[in-house]
């Protein structure tokens, strides 16, 4: 994805005025990192020349519709701990929740092992399950998101 050229001036113009000197972004589609320096944005330059006026926006690992993201009801459940993901309490079961399925407060969304233990990780909240972003079997990392919600 790129950024549109004037949302990018309109964002550095802004972080220039506000005095920041620096600032991240990220979301399901975009990853932005900016760094000021004497009120440019710069990124090193390897060839040992003055800094240039460039941002580095990388897709990010999953993608979801912009008007999804921008939804304050959409949220992302974390892994709470370095493991092993799984979907279902079994291979041959059928998955804790479903895509699209909705998930009641206490519910079951998946089990992940950590040092041969499962935990299962339950809904924080009610709503619908909009994405699965982990492939069962998977490892996962502390603070990796592994369900898109739609709070109900």
């Amino acid at each position: 994805m790129q950024l549109p050229l004037d949302e990018l001036q309109s964002l550095l113009k802004t972080l220039d005025e506000g005095g920041a000197s620096e600032f991240e972004y990220e979301d399901e589609k975009i990853r932005l990192k900016v760094a000021m320096v004497r009120g440019q944005a710069s990124a090193s330059n390897s060839s040992g020349g003055s800094p240039s006026s460039t941002v580095a926006a990388m897709p990010a690992v999953f993608a979801a519709p912009a008007a999804v993201a921008a939804d304050p009801n959409v949220v992302f459940v974390t892994s709470p701990f370095v493991g092993t993901f799984y979907r279902a309490p079994s291979p041959e079961a059928e998955d804790f929740v479903p895509v699209n399925g909705s998930v009641k407060q206490g519910q079951t969304l998946c089990i992940i092992e950590a040092m041969k233990l499962m935990n299962e990780i339950e809904a924080e909240f009610s709503g619908i399950v909009l994405e699965v972003l982990v492939e069962s079997g998977k490892s996962v990392e502390f603070g990796q998101k592994l369900f898109k919600i739609k709070k109900s």
